[in-house]
């Protein structure tokens, strides 16, 4: 059974710093990514790694604020987030994608975990 659990939510002041987890089990050979969604919103991707952590991509709107990591050793997914902005504020959730290449799609997804809120006050 494939299982996603994400941690290091929370609430920060805008210009702060959160460092998202999302440890996996029950999946090899994955593609991993980031989403997230703010109330009102579609689901939208903010980041994604290959299988080997070579390969890394960003939303525009993230990039050079956030960075995407990988310890396969660990099955765990992080997630720096750097010069948060109240914009950032959303369920921020953790996504397995069977193979190895990078995946930016939703659609290319299977396997979801549960969200971990993330709240920028200003």
């Amino acid at each position: 059974q494939v299982r996603l659990v994400e941690s290091g939510g929370g609430l920060v002041q805008a210009g702060g710093s959160l460092r998202l987890s999302c440890a996996a089990s029950g999946v090899s050979n994955y593609a991993m990514g980031w989403f997230r969604q703010a109330p009102g919103k579609e689901r939208e991707f903010v980041a994604a790694i290959s299988w080997s952590g070579a390969s890394t991509g960003y939303a525009d709107s993230v990039k050079g604020r956030f960075t995407i990591s990988r310890d396969n050793t660990k099955k765990t997914m992080y997630l720096q987030m750097n010069s948060l902005k109240p914009d950032d504020t959303a369920v921020y959730y953790c996504a397995a994608a069977t193979g190895l290449r990078l995946r930016t799609s939703i659609a290319d997804y299977d396997y979801w975990g549960q969200g971990t809120q993330v709240t920028v006050s200003s």
